[in-house]
């Protein structure tokens, strides 16, 4: 069997300065609600409607039952992160912190 030569070899990755220059899909704000469930709201602020409603879903099914002082959420969120990465959707944490005086 012949080998492609090395030159001819199709491009199975996207090289990361190739992914930077792809603009986002949307932007999705992540707030959390308080220690009550839910704990999470996910709102949409700019983007394609549908691709949002499916990465709210698989992120609901991460925090759904999490708050944040829970030790899976911090695993969870990274999980997320990478999620909306791999979307190019830009995300917005609001995790209730007070701003320090």
């Amino acid at each position: 069997m012949l080998q492609p030569a090395a030159g001819n070899l199709p491009r199975m990755s996207t090289e990361a300065e190739e992914l930077e220059e792809i603009p986002p899909r949307g932007h999705v704000q992540i707030i959390y609600t308080g220690p009550v469930a839910p704990h999470w709201d996910i709102r949409r602020v700019f983007g394609d409607q549908h691709a949002i409603d499916e990465f709210r879903q698989r992120a609901m099914a991460r925090l759904q039952l999490l708050p944040v002082y829970d030790p899976q959420f911090r695993r969870n969120r990274e999980r997320v992160a990478r999620d909306a990465e791999r979307e190019h959707l830009i995300l917005e944490w609001d995790l209730g912190e007070e701003p320090e005086s």
